[in-house]
């Protein structure tokens, strides 16, 4: 399971499946340097996305697999 305080870095390292999930919400900047620091959290609200539903989504394509 996976927490908004974890950066987004760790999420794809740790869970490659989610990817998609990100991709599909328009956060495309996975492999910019500021992805392997900045927190998952962080990464949503700089997209004006909600950061609890994008954990929401993550942690669903997670235990999908």
């Amino acid at each position: 399971m996976l927490t908004k305080e974890m950066t987004v870095g760790q999420v794809l390292k740790q869970y490659p499946q989610t990817v998609q999930v990100f991709l599909e919400l328009g956060m495309h900047c996975l492999g910019c340097p500021s992805s392997a620091m900045e927190s998952v959290e962080g990464a949503a609200l700089t997209h004006g996305k909600n950061p609890d539903e994008l954990v929401e989504k993550l942690n669903k394509t997670i235990a999908a697999v």
